[in-house]
């Protein structure tokens, strides 16, 4: 805008009100400007200087009402220049520390590939919600699935709350924004018929007791790939749950492997079934046998479950070979997950209370497990009636 005129008398109040004239396209333009200082600049000493614009005298009058408040209590904050894109690659740089490889890199995408070219040229101190919620409904037109929203969300709500906290905004406008409705996928845990079918293909499988170890503790996939034998206490019967093997880019953008610590470090001890143990005991003798073909060649990295050289396997392999076991059987719908499933939901029905149930899995909550397994004892529930309906009338008939 081209410098103006100024006209009028500086108001009465804290600050400076003017009228300005500007000319621009041989037209004049009248606003209103007020100017205050909200401090000194620690490297120059110098005063720093705002202003604020409007089409009255009363508006602008209002807003330095507001601020000079504001000022005076201490409260004050100064706009933030950066845009949405300049914030974002500051948070992704500078503040997403100390979290797995793979989260990071899960962050690092939806931040290029969603939020980045859509929000990115906006200025972050006037980004609201209803624009944010544009975006969300831009993104379920385009067909992404609630749950992949809901995931993009949490990470832009993340790095504004940051924002937030250094001061750079004094509301998260993400806050209020509408989400749409997740529906939790059913679980599709093996029955015992299935079990039985599943456990005969695996016989003699290359990872039948990896396999098996799975199905009866129910163990994540990168759990019961980053287990390590120092983790296993023969004479205890437990097992030590702390890692997890995981695949993520690195520095360099190569996808590579390692052990990281399990969601929110929370670690657990579980006693598995004697069998288990026992199938521990066999993958021991298995390896050391291996070790022994190997020779020098032993790459002897302590995990339970190792290639024929002694490194950690492959996810993509393991979950190939599951695939191709429950294909064979004719269940090609089945997840390595379901194994998890499989597990809980026989837990619950052999008697294990809920929360002996969460504390296997290492679920944060008792409620979230509920969550996931509610129809599991509801269905007890309803056998339970059914079995006191019998015993009811059978001693009518007495």
């Amino acid at each position: 805008m081209p410098r103006g005129k100024k006209s009028g008398r500086a108001a009465s109040g804290d600050g400076s009100i003017r009228k300005k004239i500007v000319k621009k396209n041989g037209k004049e333009y009248t606003y209103w400007e007020a100017r205050y200082t909200s401090g000194f600049d620690p490297k120059t000493g110098k005063q720093k200087q705002h202003s604020i614009s409007g089409k009255t005298q009363a508006e602008v009058a209002q807003k330095l009402r507001e601020v000079t408040a504001e000022i005076g209590q201490g409260i004050f904050q100064e706009a933030c220049k950066l845009t949405v894109g300049q914030w974002l690659t500051a948070w992704e740089q500078d503040y997403l520390v100390g979290i797995k490889p793979r989260t990071q890199e899960a962050y690092r995408s939806i931040i290029k590939n969603h939020l980045q070219p859509e929000l990115g040229a906006a200025r972050l101190d006037i980004l609201n919600a209803h624009t944010i919620q544009h975006f969300y409904n831009g993104l379920r037109k385009k067909g992404l699935s609630p749950k992949t929203i809901k995931n993009i969300h949490e990470v832009f709500h993340e790095a504004l709350q940051q924002a937030v906290m250094i001061g750079y905004l004094r509301v998260n406008p993400s806050e209020p924004c509408a989400l749409p409705r997740v529906v939790k996928k059913d679980i599709k845990p093996l029955d015992d018929d299935a079990i039985r079918r599943f456990l005969e293909a695996v016989q003699g499988h290359r990872f039948e007791l990896l396999y098996l170890v799975t199905l009866f503790t129910g163990l994540r996939k990168g759990e019961v790939l980053g287990l390590a034998w120092d983790r296993v206490d023969f004479d205890k019967g437990t097992l030590l749950i702390d890692r997890q093997l995981q695949r993520a880019k690195d520095e360099t953008g190569e996808r590579r492997y390692s052990l990281v610590s399990l969601k929110n470090d929370r670690w657990r001890r579980i006693t598995p079934a004697d069998f288990v143990m026992e199938l521990l005991r066999r993958q021991r003798s298995r390896q050391a046998e291996r070790r022994l073909r190997a020779g020098p060649a032993w790459e002897g990295g302590g995990l339970v479950f190792t290639n024929e050289a002694g490194g950690h396997l492959s996810h993509h392999t393991v979950y190939h070979n599951f695939k191709l076991v429950v294909a064979s059987i004719g269940m090609p719908e089945i997840r390595f997950h379901d194994l998890r499933h499989s597990f809980a939901v026989a837990s619950i029905r052999s008697g294990d209370d809920i929360k002996t149930v969460q504390g296997n899995l290492g679920h944060a909550t008792a409620a979230f497990t509920l969550d996931v397994y509610g129809h599991v004892t509801e269905q007890m529930k309803q056998a339970s009636a059914q079995r006191m309906e019998g015993y009811i009338k059978r001693v009518l008939d007495l």
